[in-house]
């Protein structure tokens, strides 16, 4: 019934030696080298080897333990009947009784069985007087009320730690599907983000090839084929290439480097302006000495990143800016350009705000947006967390 290290053999071998240790040495104080000494170390002795040989702490109740627990209390007795000074036995006796039966209610009656035992050893050793019967059932009734106290208390500690570990397990379990959620939403919105873009670019850039091929071939079989024509498909094709690549520009794999968030800010900056041909400056005010979470950087970052996929596709800008500050216990990355403009209210779905704003979403954060021709600014906030400290 004794969970964790109550119960592990080594422990109950090593209980079993020093408390056999003991009764030797009391026994040879008390009676001398005698016959009955050697009787007492016989006992002992083979008790300890059947002990080490039949005894498994992880049977409780089963009939291995019964047997075991059988001869432990013959044992106690036996060693009584040798000498009253080897009733202290019980006290390794009593805690084996808890330890191999599985219920409270079958350790109390095999504790009330070795109490029995031990009273008779001791009225068999001391004689049957009516003094000594007394005095037997005294000590064994103190005995036995000290080891229902001891047993239900030791018990109800490793219930406590049962259950403990039960609802710990349980716990771990909760958090582990909490973030396997958690993953999969971001997986499932993702998937989303990337449906959208390939239907609001890519599909209507090819819808329009289709288009404009089928009127080709028709010009060709009339011909009437004009370099206007060919002129407009391959406009769109090349228009297509561009939202093809942009739009794996924007979901590239976010890496983040040694030197954080502003070392990758500075390579997402520079690998953009050599795609694209737009300079980017990147400028950081964010306070060295507060490290950012890494799940906080790896938001901020992609905001960024989706920020110029959005400028590429959309505002004509010839400069951008990467701005990284914080304040008021936030930390922001803003992505200015001095492209066209275009009010947020009426802007398409393609500019894949939602998508940022969910993403934000998931951590407390915040998307902002300010149209100004030549000042644009998306704004992406989210709650100042600092990193733990390294260990």
């Amino acid at each position: 019934m004794l969970a964790g290290t109550m119960t592990a053999r080594r422990w109950w071998m090593l209980a079993l030696t020093g408390a056999s240790i003991l009764c030797a040495v009391v026994l040879g104080l008390s009676v001398g080298m005698g016959l009955r000494f050697g009787i007492g170390v016989a006992i002992l002795v083979a008790f300890a080897v059947f002990w080490a040989l039949v005894f498994r702490c992880d049977e409780e109740g089963s009939a291995r333990a019964v047997a075991v627990l059988i001869v432990t209390i013959a044992v106690s007795g036996a060693l009584t009947a040798v000498d009253t000074s080897l009733a202290f036995f019980q006290a390794f006796a009593y805690p084996a009784a808890w330890t191999l039966l599985a219920t409270a209610r079958r350790a109390v009656l095999a504790s009330a069985a070795l109490a029995i035992v031990e009273g008779l050893a001791l009225v068999e050793r001391i004689g049957a007087s009516p003094s000594s019967i007394g005095l037997a059932i005294t000590i064994e009734t103190v005995s036995f009320a000290f080891a229902i106290s001891m047993g239900i208390w030791i018990t109800r500690i490793a219930d406590l730690g049962t259950e403990r570990k039960r609802l710990f397990d349980e716990l771990s379990g909760a958090q582990a599907e909490l973030a396997a959620m958690h993953r999969d939403a971001g997986a499932t919105g993702e998937r989303e983000r990337l449906a959208r873009e390939l239907h609001d670019t890519i599909a209507q850039s090819l819808t329009a090839q289709v288009l404009l091929a089928q009127r080709a071939r028709r010009e060709l079989a009339s011909g009437a084929l004009s370099d206007s024509t060919l002129e407009l498909l391959e406009t769109a094709s090349r228009e297509a290439l561009a939202e093809t690549r942009s739009l794996v520009a924007a979901s590239a794999r976010v890496e983040l480097p040694g030197g954080g968030l502003v070392e990758a800010l500075q390579q997402l900056g520079t690998r953009f302006e050599r795609e694209s041909g737009i300079t980017v400056t990147v400028v950081s005010s964010f306070p060295v000495e507060v490290p950012l979470a890494r799940d906080a950087e790896v938001v901020l970052l992609r905001c960024a990143q989706e920020g110029l996929a959005n400028v590429r596709k959309h505002a004509g800008a010839h400069a951008v800016r990467l701005l990284l500050s914080s304040s008021d216990g936030f930390a922001g990355v803003d992505v200015v350009d001095d492209g066209r403009g275009f009010d947020p209210s009426s802007a398409a779905p393609g500019f894949g705000l939602s998508g940022l704003r969910d993403r934000l979403g998931l951590v407390g954060g915040s998307l902002s947006v300010d149209g100004t021709p030549g000042a644009t600014t998306l704004t992406a906030r989210l709650p100042l967390v600092a990193a733990p400290a390294a260990s």
